[in-house]
């Protein structure tokens, strides 16, 4: 199995990821927006997404897309052949996806939505925290591509506030903070464990 940074050799494969997620989508019950092979295509073709191919066989994607002029990138279209399920290749695709937004986006926070309780796992593993829909982008091209999903009136009838997707942030400069301040409360431990140490030396070297 290759996890693979796609290009414009990949183009063969646009039709049965689009039929791939829409199959998946529509198993699942859950609504979903819908892909193109050309959309697809484009993504294939900037080098935004990854594909895992089995030999030459089509095993996974998911694809990077930029929103407020590069404030914030979601990974979307995740998906897995059913032949290639229970194998732990989403969360392989997930992690090289979400570490090809960090190297090609660094400052970007990097946001999804969706229903499925498996996603949601992996990006809380990667790092991604809850939030509500107002922190994420307020690019109109983002919520367009809700148009096609089959709960796009709830959406709209909570004015873009709530759906039945769950938004998922995760903030490099947030956790880049929140591991300075881990480090230095680390350091400064180890100066008071050091400093006492020398201290019960001193007091018992006195007795």
């Amino acid at each position: 199995m290759e996890l693979l940074i796609a290009n414009e050799s990949h183009f063969k494969y646009a039709e049965i990821i689009c039929d791939t997620i829409a199959d998946s989508a529509k198993t699942r019950g859950t609504g979903i927006a819908k892909r193109t092979p050309e959309y697809i295509r484009k993504k294939l073709e900037n080098g935004n997404a990854v594909i895992a191919l089995d030999g030459t066989t089509f095993a996974g994607f998911c694809y990077i897309e930029v929103w407020g002029h590069g404030k914030y990138v979601a990974n979307s279209g995740l998906i897995v052949h059913p032949d290639y399920r229970d194998r732990g290749l989403a969360k392989q695709i997930k992690q090289r996806i979400f570490d090809l937004s960090g190297e090609k986006f660094p400052d970007a926070k990097i946001f999804g939505i969706t229903t499925g309780l498996a996603v949601m796992k992996i990006n809380y593993e990667l790092g991604y925290k809850p939030t509500t829909f107002s922190e994420l982008t307020d690019d109109p091209e983002f919520w367009k591509g809700c148009q096609t999903c089959k709960n796009f009136d709830i959406l709209t009838r909570t004015e873009r506030k709530m759906c039945l997707c769950t938004a998922m942030l995760y903030d490099p400069k947030a956790v880049s903070k929140k591991k300075a301040v881990e480090e230095k409360e680390k350091l400064n431990t180890k100066a008071f464990k050091r400093l006492k140490s020398i201290k019960e030396s001193l007091f018992l070297k006195k007795k």
